[in-house]
């Protein structure tokens, strides 16, 4: 391989992010054939029948480039949020977005915040910028506001705050988050990560839209990934003030939603029946897998998501691997500073019956 004379010791210093193992790459592996995977958070219903009609339909313009500007799916929510098209950025998932606030505003010397067991792609964008990531103590594996406010410098530029988060299942509420806004300066950009959103059953529920008018230095990012069922399409969003979101566009890739995933997104607006339906779904799953859980003498986090993180009584990586073994796929959390813990996307009510079944022959 040639040599070169110098790299990106930020890119060189990144350990490549590791999502949940795929069914494809544990068939490899073990061999097994007959496997639920429970590791990436995913809809397990899949995407609402219009949605995968759309994407049926949408096969046959496959040979042309996407609309950059996406215009008819930017209008769709733009009619759902009450906001103007400018101010709404479009990403390839909301991993995307979150880069593209990062780019939009860290530079090397410029400081990022996040929270202690928070999701790892804010580390990977700040990183990747060259900037300096600070990371608040976490408060019960959950978000500290106060301790994110107390560590904000005149080199602060960005603070990431996950709602719910990801992994832990913790979530701030309205109010917390409310109080925490009038206290930061408005120099500071704040993303409020908000993939989980249509699964929260909090009563503190902040509205993250209506936040925006009042802290212009805020970013709402959104998924379709979750939910809507549109993993494999790579489909988010942001809102945000139209200075922002314009900073945001000039460091996005041209065409960076694909033409399937912005027919699909668009539709799968549409589909309420089959969001509440997934929500519906997902608290029963819940409520199932957490009297499992005890029954079996495990404790899981508190979660507003579509997961749970769950105490492994000792060293997680172990029991995942017995479970891999046992046709069950779940993930580890070394990298989340989480060894003795692992996540369990709740999944159908047969899937989540052979978890638990699974569990009480290999704990």
């Amino acid at each position: 391989m040639a040599k070169t004379t110098s790299v990106n010791g930020s890119i060189a210093g990144l350990q490549p992010y590791r999502p949940g193992r795929s069914i494809d790459e544990v068939a490899r592996e073990l061999g097994l054939t007959d496997m639920v995977k429970l590791a990436s958070n995913e809809n397990p219903r899949g995407p609402a029948a219009a949605v995968r009609e759309r994407i049926r339909d949408g096969i046959a313009d496959l040979a042309r480039y996407p609309d950059s500007n996406g215009h008819d799916l930017k209008a769709a929510l733009a009619a759902q949020h009450g906001i103007a098209p400018e101010r709404i950025t479009l990403g390839n998932g909301s991993n995307d977005v979150l880069e593209l606030a990062a780019k939009a505003v860290l530079e090397p010397d410029c400081e990022a915040i996040m929270s202690a067991h928070g999701f790892i792609v804010y580390y990977l964008a700040t990183i990747g910028c060259g900037a300096k990531l600070v990371t608040a103590p976490a408060r019960n594996f959950g978000c500290d506001l106060q301790a994110m406010l107390e560590l904000v410098t005149e080199n602060t530029r960005i603070l990431f705050i996950a709602n719910p988060n990801n992994p832990t299942g913790s979530f701030v509420g309205g109010a917390d988050l409310q109080a925490f806004l009038d206290r930061l300066p408005e120099r500071v950009w704040v993303v409020l990560d908000q993939a989980y959103e249509e699964y929260v059953r909090v009563a503190d529920r902040p509205d993250g839209r209506a936040l925006l008018e009042r802290h212009p230095n805020l970013i709402v990012t959104r998924t379709f990934s979750k939910i809507h069922a549109l993993a494999g399409l790579r489909v988010g969003y942001a809102l945000s003030s139209p200075e922002i979101a314009d900073l945001m566009n000039r460091a996005r890739q041209p065409f960076n939603v694909n033409s399937l995933a912005l027919t699909a997104a668009e539709t799968a607006l549409q589909q309420t029946d089959h969001v509440a339906e997934s929500a519906a779904l997902n608290a029963s799953g819940m409520a199932a897998l957490l009297a499992g859980l005890e029954r079996l003498g495990f404790a899981a986090l508190p979660s507003a998501g579509n997961f749970l993180c769950v105490a492994a009584n000792g060293e997680a990586a172990p029991l995942c691997q017995a479970l891999l073994h046992k046709g069950v796929i779940v993930r580890t959390l070394l990298e989340y500073a989480l060894p003795n813990h692992f996540r369990v996307t709740v999944g159908l009510p047969e899937e989540n019956q052979r978890f638990l079944n699974a569990l009480s022959e290999v704990r």
